[in-house]
């Protein structure tokens, strides 16, 4: 996958970020960096590895599930967002 100036500005959008000109060429480097190791990764042959969800023998030890209604958090929470609605964050619309 090519990172170019058009798929910037397309994350730019979906991630509600601006990029400053100075610094845009350097963020094309680093993200065709990360993408090219990522690339790397579907070279290896994991035909004989066992898929694994976690590490600790015997599984993830379960608590009970108890809803805490603490409007302060959330109150907090939206107030740094870039956007919100209603008690709801606002995103960009993502598919047309």
């Amino acid at each position: 996958m090519k990172i170019d100036n058009t798929l910037l500005q397309k994350l730019e959008k979906l991630s509600s970020l601006k990029i400053s000109d100075e610094k845009r060429e350097g963020v094309i480097n680093q993200l065709s960096e990360i993408v090219e190791f990522v690339e790397n990764l579907n070279e290896l042959n994991l035909d004989h590895e066992e898929a694994t969800f976690t590490t600790v023998s015997g599984g993830t030890p379960f608590r009970e599930d108890i809803p805490h209604n603490k409007p302060e958090i959330i109150e907090t929470i939206l107030r740094n967002a870039p956007q919100s609605e209603n008690g709801f964050f606002v995103v960009p619309k993502i598919i047309e």
